[in-house]
């Protein structure tokens, strides 16, 4: 009886994991006003999955459309993008494979690697050895919980000092597909720790500044891509009213919120929630920056993909008051990036240079006093999208510490 049981419970389990046989991620090339219409309307009768951008309401003439196009929907949308004679290109031919293929290192090492995909319960037991490793570099806190239980920890790395500091605080995976995303933020806790006392950069930098880094936002959400949905995109939260769940947090900030590219759908992936902040994960981190706001002088946060470093704004096409220096910096450090592997980044504020997307937690930030708030859209433009393989991790990890490094260093330099 038992062994019945445990086959069903397995049955169950498999049962519930999403599987992306025959589906496709086109490249749509909207020039026309009426293009744009098409795209909506099939957005409106055929459930399509956004990548770039995130939702059918931020397509206008012009832009790259990158959907996912489930199998069973694909005969249909073929034939009403070919009859509109919109320009289209397969990017993906079987996500399902290009997710199998994302993973190469299939063994388990012994030691952390900062060349794989690493699980929760990896990144989790990674934080705890590296504090405990590194006690004299490192801390570790709980800014508190996400909506399932689990701790949102924040590693301070800076060389201990009797005195308070001036602070960075980056933050990673937002979005919980975004796999690149969590790589980066681990790369960067070891690079710092490992490059102390032989970068000269790196270590006036943690003489004199702290960096607050949360290596997962989204954790809910992170887990759910590692066990049933590869292409899960918002937190896990219930949604009154509703069998959709969850709210993208980076929609969900008091900044513009939900006044332009936002949902009030709970079933979108942009949905803004039902308040500001009224995700448990968007409070608590916002909880954290308030606390320490009188000495946290930057703010960056890491998303993927687009290979663009954005700063505020996204919810208003006007510009920052600290627009040209916000835009100076953000090209110095594009082109250290490019110094490395010829990686070409894109630079600006949000809303002209990618879309307008209220409730970001770059404006947010910005709004509350942060200056230097930046946005880093990592590898590639499309052709992986976000099922970047691991072989990809180290090229992108390294290029993008030259482009962090760079504004942590002009920072240090602009104390305000």
């Amino acid at each position: 009886m038992k062994v019945l049981l445990f086959f069903g419970l397995v049955a169950f389990a498999l049962a519930d994991v999403t599987r992306f046989e025959g589906d496709k991620v086109l490249r749509l090339k909207p020039v026309l006003n009426e293009h744009v219409k098409v795209i909506r309307e099939l957005a409106n009768s055929v459930q399509l999955d956004f990548w770039t951008p995130e939702n059918a309401e931020q397509v206008t003439v012009g832009m790259s459309v990158d959907i996912r196009v489930p199998a069973q929907y694909l005969d249909m949308v073929f034939t009403v993008l070919q009859q509109s004679g919109m320009q289209l290109e397969v990017f993906i031919d079987d996500v399902q494979e290009a997710v199998d293929r994302q993973i190469e290192n299939k063994g388990s090492p012994r030691a952390h690697s900062y060349t794989k995909y690493n699980t929760w319960s990896d990144i989790e037991s990674w934080m705890n050895s590296m504090a405990t490793a590194n006690s004299d570099m490192i801390s570790k806190e709980v800014i508190g919980n996400t909506y399932e239980g689990r701790p949102m920890v924040v590693l301070k790395i800076g060389k201990k000092s009797g005195s308070t500091k001036p602070a960075i605080f980056m933050d990673c995976g937002f979005h919980a597909r975004e796999w690149i995303s969590h790589a980066f933020c681990q790369w960067f806790v070891n690079e710092a720790v490992t490059a102390y006392g032989s970068d000269s950069q790196m270590t006036s930098l943690l003489d004199q500044m702290d960096v607050f880094v949360l290596p997962v936002f989204n954790v809910d959400g992170y887990v759910f891509t590692h066990t049933n949905n590869r292409m899960w995109r918002k937190t896990r939260s219930r949604n009154a009213g509703s069998s959709c769940l969850g709210t993208d947090p980076n929609r969900n900030f008091n900044a513009g919120w939900c006044t332009t590219g936002a949902s009030t759908n709970p079933c979108s992936e942009t949905y803004c929630g039902t308040a500001p902040e009224s995700e448990i994960e968007s409070k608590n981190l916002a909880d954290f920056i308030r606390k320490n706001k009188s000495i946290i002088k930057a703010y960056i946060t890491i998303h993927s993909y687009s290979q663009m470093l954005l700063f505020p704004y996204s919810y208003t096409y006007e510009l920052a008051a600290d627009h040209d220096e916000l835009m100076a910096v953000a090209k110095g450090a594009s082109s250290a990036l490019r110094s490395l592997y010829g990686t070409v980044y894109t630079s600006g504020p949000g809303a002209p240079t990618i879309y307008p997307a209220a409730g970001g937690s770059d404006d947010w930030a910005y709004d509350l006093g942060v200056k230097y708030s930046y946005t880093f859209e990592l590898r590639d433009e499309g052709q992986y999208g976000f099922l970047l393989p691991e072989s990809q991790i180290k090229p992108t990890c390294e290029e993008t510490m030259l482009a962090v490094k760079y504004i942590a260093a002009h920072v240090q330099k602009n104390l305000y």
